[in-house]
Parts: C-alpha cells; structure tokens; sequence
C-alpha cells in the first residue's frame, strides 16, 4: 500500500542525533553526540527511598488519572522556587507541568501558531525545537548569531521580511549546539524589540542552572513585564532525563489553552514522577545536588578543553562554554562538518554536524557539537586524542 502522509510529516526528517544513536550500539565507537546528563548527576538511593515512601503512602495518587495542569502541590513548589530564586512568575502567570522541555515547546507553538506562521529562531538551533514547530506546520526562520546570542538587527531583519511571524524562540543560557549564553543587555534588547512588534518570546531554559563559572544573567522572563515570554524548563537536566518531567511559565490565558492541547496529547504528565520530583524538591537539598552536578560538569568540561586545546589543529576552533553541556567546533571556511562527522564515525567517534541545527535544512555547516556530560572522563581523553588525528588527516586529506 501506498501511504499518503500529512503535508507537516511529508519533508520532515528525523533528529539527525537521534540518528546517529542507531549507530552507537558499537561499544567500540566514543560518542560525544549524545546531550544526556552525567549518570554521576542521577541522585539514585535518595529516589529510591523516595520512591518507596510513595509507594507505602501515597499509591493510589501515584496510580491513578490526575489533573491536566499538573499535580497541585507540586506547581505551587515550582512557582514558589521560580519566583524566589529566579524572580520568574508575574500575578497573571500560572504553571504547567509538561512531559519534558520538548512537549512544553510543541504546545506553545500548536496554541500560539496556525499552519504557514513563522517562528524566528537563533541559527543555529536545538533541533528538537526545529522540529517541533514544523511539525505544528510552522515555518523556521532562522536569525544569525554571534558570541552573545541572536543579533537584534538581524531579528528586526527577519520581523521585517516575515509577516507571518508569530513568535522568536530563543535559548539564551548556554545555547544548544552552541554553549554560548546571551548577555543581560543583548536580551534587554531581543525583549524590546518583541514588545515593539507584539511577538510572543519562547525562552527555552533547560540548561539554566548548570552554570559553573562566570556570573548568573537574569532571565528574560525575569524582566518580563507585558505577558509576552513563555518561558520553558524542565527537571531533564538537575534530576533525572528519563522521568520527562518539564514545566512552562506563562501568562494564565495561554497555560489554559496549553492545557486542552495536552488533553488531546496525554492527558497529564506522569503523576507517579511528578510525585517524586515533589517529594525531592521539598524534602531533599535541591539546590545542594545541582551544586554537585555543576561541579561534574565544571570538571568534565575542563578536560575536555584541555584534551581540545593539546589535541586539536590551530586550525580548528571552539567555544568555552560557562555551564551547559555543549562546546561547539567549527572548521575552517570551505569544509562540510557533515562529512567530517561521516568520516569520524567510521573511526569510531561521533559528533553532531552543525548542519543539523540549521532552520534551513539544505543548508550546510563547517561545525559540529561535542557533548562532554555523557563520556567518562577516559573516553573524553581517548576521544579527544582520536578526534584531533582524524581532524589532521580529514583537513590534510581534504
């Protein structure tokens, strides 16, 4: 049988990390491709203990349908610590627990966008992101970038030859490929000129609180006075990725009408989990635990620079990223990053092409992402050995 697929599926491809996962079930091959939390980071006997408490005390909340908007005690947790912390959550926002990050950005562009609207991105971008929205049926238009995040003169560009578009979506804390984090006054700057032609901002934030150096930078969210950020995060990242357990931060009238759309997708988070990241929340040091993962990663990445800066040809360069899990390297002008991820793979190392970050999907890249949360530190120094004799013989070859 022939199938006929929607128009949004037709030319969508898949996640081209996703992808290379396939690839990965070589024990041989080192993969820095992946963007998964530390193992190390996974506080695994106190969810345990946790987990057994619910199961003693509190199963039939744990086994049964619950609230769309997500569990009550545990939204208020999150906007208590939001607001306190963070200074996020104005008198008209309210909280949605969503299953993951990804699914808070897919409900904000299917309730905010119509099929052929625009969404203008940093390019390049966080390919789960990318996709989603041209699943809603939307268009990506990617905005350049430089070391401090989306250029606004590039976005007033962009607003400028785009009429369609509806929202910008921004990852303004140690970006996704690129690690690079937006300064306060550049994103006083994208707030401002969102407000002066009424676009709803999508702050995607999953990386926020795994900063370790450098100063902490106020979200947008955080200055954000007229309703107009939809801000995203998720607990993917300072407790556990498998668990799916993200959130979104927005003005009341949007968090309802997210609400139907994920009655029509789920009908509600995992109650069991979203239990769980309560009970850690409130009765374990949160904060305390994220300070041992930043320190992990602090550690990881550092010798990952060092493995870059004994191991790579001058010829390449890359980024020094403050916190985050991503450092992103780029070739000299004139070469494709997606053969060279081709010709790494077949030497038993994997990295993402930029190109699968790009709005434009044709559009080729000279860099590629290296992740350094999910190696062992023996596969980092391995790795990065290996990678910088394939980058001397790729460029030598090429």
């Amino acid at each position: 049988m022939n199938y006929t697929f929607s128009d949004a599926f037709q030319n969508l491809k898949p996640s081209a990390i996703r992808e290379i996962f396939k690839s990965l079930t070589d024990p041989s091959i080192i993969s820095f491709a992946a963007g998964n939390p530390s193992p190390e980071s996974f506080p695994t006997e106190e969810l345990a203990k946790l987990s057994a408490d619910i199961f003693a005390n509190a199963s039939t909340t744990a086994l049964q349908y619950s609230i769309t908007e997500g569990y009550p005690a545990f939204r208020e947790a999150i906007a208590k610590r939001q607001r306190e912390k963070f200074g996020i959550g104005g008198e008209n926002d309210a909280v949605m627990v969503v299953s993951g990050g990804n699914q808070g950005i897919d409900l904000c562009c299917r309730v905010l966008c119509n099929p052929g609207d625009a969404v203008l991105c940093e390019n390049p971008s966080f390919i789960g992101a990318l996709n989603a929205f041209r699943a809603c049926g939307a268009k990506t238009v990617g905005v350049p970038m430089d070391e401090d995040g989306m250029i606004p003169a590039e976005l007033e560009k962009a607003i400028a030859a785009t009429p369609t578009a509806k929202m910008i979506y921004l990852i303004p804390t140690f970006q996704n490929p690129r690690g690079s984090t937006t300064s306060l006054g550049r994103r006083k700057e994208l707030y401002e000129i969102a407000k002066k032609h009424s676009l709803i901002i999508l702050e995607d934030n999953p990386y926020g609180e795994l900063r370790f150096a450098g100063e902490e930078i106020p979200t947008l969210k955080s200055m954000d006075t007229e309703g107009l950020v939809v801000y995203c995060s998720s607990f993917s990242k300072i407790l556990s990725a498998g668990m799916r357990v993200g959130f979104i931060v927005a003005p009341n009238a949007i968090i309802q009408k997210m609400a139907v759309g994920k009655q029509c997708e789920d009908v509600h988070t995992n109650i069991f989990f979203q239990l769980l990241c309560y009970k850690y929340m409130t009765e374990c040091d949160l904060d305390g635990h994220i300070e041992k993962i930043r320190a992990i990663y602090r550690r990881k990445c550092n010798l990952m620079l060092e493995c870059l800066d004994r191991e790579m040809p001058k010829a390449i360069t890359y980024t020094r990223p403050e916190g985050g899990l991503f450092i992103w390297c780029t070739l000299p002008e004139g070469y494709d990053s997606a053969d060279f991820a081709k010709f790494a793979v077949a030497k038993k190392v994997a990295v993402v092409p930029g190109s699968a970050f790009n709005c434009d999907t044709e559009a080729p890249s000279n860099s590629f992402r290296l992740n350094y949360s999910t190696p062992t530190d023996e596969q980092i120094v391995s790795g990065i050995k290996t990678l910088g004799e394939i980058a001397r013989e790729y460029l030598k070859n090429e």
